[in-house]
């Protein structure tokens, strides 16, 4: 998600032409590195002590470099990681020191997008403005415990691999992590009796249960996890996180269909043929049916149809430049026909020429006729649309890319980086060892994860997702759905209905919170795919108070008296969607202001809405001002996290998840 980024299945035939085979790389060995094992000695070695560029502020104690994942044969492979200290000397401390006291570690997503994106323009000490100049983050995620980002698998970012080496699957990316973290603790010794916080968003939502899956499966593992957090995560097929939540996407961002209450028809009707419209009950009676892709019948898509069909071998998208690439072939496939008014076509059959791919058709039916995308966007270049935080209709964007930050000699040398390759945000990360048609074989993470629950009950694991209100690629209607479909703690979902509120630690409403039986489910609102970017200040409560903390709002707790919440629960929130913002933001690299629909249009929709499904709150319980973007720092796609982009293309191929932050 972070800007460099981006998501979504894609064509091989976009790809496969520009990428080059798989290059090697390995670790540079620098000034005082230590001889023998890795061990404490080396932490002289790993700390940050030159100074970084333009950073003219003091840091915490910091490390950084190169770290091996002991891969038989494979010498090569490591992961480079960047540790930040939350009190002097807390990262160093010895094996018996500091008990009980948790770390965390932060992963981005793509596949093959940088944690360091993640660290410059989400939750790290050191963020970039719009010149690429460096400023201090108050908001950074060292101020809740010690936090480690980490690029992985290997070959991505900084992280190194011979060309050969590259991870076949997420089995093999789960060992390949477990082995870094063996030499890390040898490194930090007092990290492997802590309690870690395993945390990441975008494409780390399929790691990160592959980490779990591994970790579950040793016998000694070297480290302790305690919790795992997932934001906006691809825990589910694509199908979920993808396209059942479109009609959620559309009732909480109306401006998408203009206000036009057939268009919403249209869309609900096509919904239902297809088998989205999922019926989520607390708890869930049975789990979902298995959802099928419906291709497009029309004969001039059989160039869509046929790359649909490749939808298998796919997981993820990879950069706005592979979305751009995809959205100009379906321009040119469909040429004016595009411009066809989907008004009043509900008529009882699948749309011929979009199929079930109706994410992607709501996409087109902004760019084509809803204010302000159809003016300010450009469907050939995707510019204009943010598939990670609807409201956005920036063009251009805030170009986020951190090349400036870490090509400088500088910062290479001062973080013990690789000067056997260029470090990149994001890359289309070469599943199998094949850069062309190597995408992620791997089953995704909602197929095992009442397995995984149990394995979380009986170690006493417990486990966070949250989801930022205005993602519409990830959104949060496929957080739920996941969730719904897993049985943990002997129950099937959750037995309640999210429907209690939490706040900033300024008492603004921040949105919706619900724990029980180790789980808990958070919605962000005022926030996108990025949370810790559309939000820092949110996003840094919802660390310390719910993921590193015991906050208790939103529990469900059984007793003599009945069941009750913590915090109570809002009937006003017990619903499918809660309504965004009313204001789009437009402008050029930052927000010069807001496009409203007239004050007329909206009570029209509201009219309708109110009779049309009663799943919808109308109550915008956090301000514009609260979500208005940073000047300077648009949102970011994907992953860092990594960032995801919806290639509402021929074949609107999800390939890789961000190259996100």
């Amino acid at each position: 998600m972070l800007g460099v980024s981006s998501t979504v299945l894609l064509a091989v035939a976009l790809v496969s032409a520009s990428l080059p085979p798989t290059p090697s790389s390995w670790p540079q060995d620098y000034p005082g590195k230590p001889s023998g094992d890795l061990s404490p000695a080396w932490q002289s070695y790993f700390q940050v002590t030159d100074p970084l560029p333009n950073v003219s502020w003091s840091l915490s104690r910091n490390f950084a470099g190169n770290i091996p994942v002991d891969r038989p044969g494979h010498p090569n492979n490591t992961l480079f990681f960047w540790a930040w200290e939350n009190t002097e000397g807390s990262l160093t401390a010895a094996a018996n020191e500091r008990a009980g006291i948790p770390w965390g570690i932060w992963l981005n997503g793509g596949p093959g997008s940088s944690s360091l994106l993640g660290f410059m323009y989400e939750n790290g000490p050191i963020h970039l403005d719009a010149d690429g100049l460096p400023f201090e983050n108050p908001f950074s995620f060292d101020h809740v415990a010690d936090y480690i980002w980490i690029d992985q698998p290997v070959g991505t970012g900084w992280s190194t691999t011979d060309s050969s080496g590259y991870v076949h699957d997420e089995d093999e990316m789960g060992r390949d992590f477990m082995g870094f973290l063996a030499n890390l603790v040898k490194v930090f010794p007092s990290l492997a009796n802590r309690p870690l916080y395993l945390t990441g968003e975008s494409y780390a939502g399929t790691y990160i249960p592959y980490i779990m899956k591994t970790y579950f499966g040793m016998t000694n593992p070297p480290v302790k996890i305690a919790k795992f957090a997932i934001g906006d995560g691809t825990v589910g097929s694509e199908l979920v996180f993808e396209y059942v939540p479109t009609l959620t996407t559309i009732e909480t961002y109306p401006q998408l269909i203009g206000y036009d209450p057939e268009a919403f028809e249209f869309f609900r009707e096509q919904q239902h043929l297809c088998g989205y419209d999922l019926n989520l009950t607390y708890p869930q009676n049975g789990h979902f049916p298995t959802l099928q892709f419906v291709n497009p019948s029309d004969p001039h898509r059989s160039e869509f149809q046929t790359l649909a069909a490749k939808r298998q071998f796919f997981r993820k998208t990879l950069s706005k430049s592979a979305l751009a690439a995809s959205a100009n072939i379906k321009r040119s496939e469909e040429g004016a026909v595009a411009k066809r008014d989907l008004s009043m076509r509900a008529n009882g059959t699948i749309d011929p020429w979009y199929g079930c791919f109706i994410y992607d058709e709501m996409i087109d039916y902004a760019f084509n006729f809803s204010a302000p995308w159809n003016t300010v966007g450009n469907p050939v270049t995707f510019d204009g649309f943010d598939v990670y935080q609807v409201p956005d209709a920036l063009n251009p964007e805030f170009p986020i890319d951190g090349t400036s930050f870490f090509h400088d000699p500088k910062a290479v040398s001062a973080l013990h980086a690789p000067t056997s390759k260029a470090w990149a945000g994001g890359i289309p990360y070469p599943f199998l060892g094949d850069p062309v048609d190597g995408n992620d074989p791997s089953v995704e993470p909602m197929a095992f994860l009442t397995d995984l629950a149990t394995n979380m009950s009986r170690h006493g694991v417990s486990i966070v997702l949250y989801s930022g209100n205005d993602d519409s690629l990830i959104a949060h209607r496929g957080t739920e759905v996941v969730i719904q479909n897993t049985t943990f703690g002997g129950i099937q979902g959750f037995t309640r209905r999210p429907a209690t509120p939490w706040f900033d630690d300024d008492g603004t409403h921040a949105g919706v919170i619900h724990q029980e039986r180790n789980w808990t489910y958070v919605l962000v609102e005022g926030a996108g795919h990025l949370v810790p970017y559309n939000q820092p200040a949110r996003a840094l409560t919802l660390f310390h108070k719910f993921i590193f903390g015991n906050n208790h709002t939103g529990l469900v707790v059984s007793g003599t008296d009945g069941v009750t919440v913590e915090g109570g629960e809002d009937s006003d929130l017990a619903v499918d969607a809660i309504i965004g913002q009313s204001g789009i933001y437009v402008g050029a690299v930052s927000t010069t202001g807001t496009y409203q629909y007239p004050a007329a249009t909206i009570a029209a929709w509201e009219e309708f809405i109110a009779t049309a499904t009663a799943t919808v709150l109308q109550a915008p319980r956090s301000s514009p001002g609260n979500i208005a973007k940073r000047s300077g720092a648009a949102s970011v796609g994907g992953a860092v996290g990594g960032a995801f982009a919806v290639v509402a293309g021929v074949a609107a191929f999800v390939v890789s998840l961000l190259l996100s932050i």
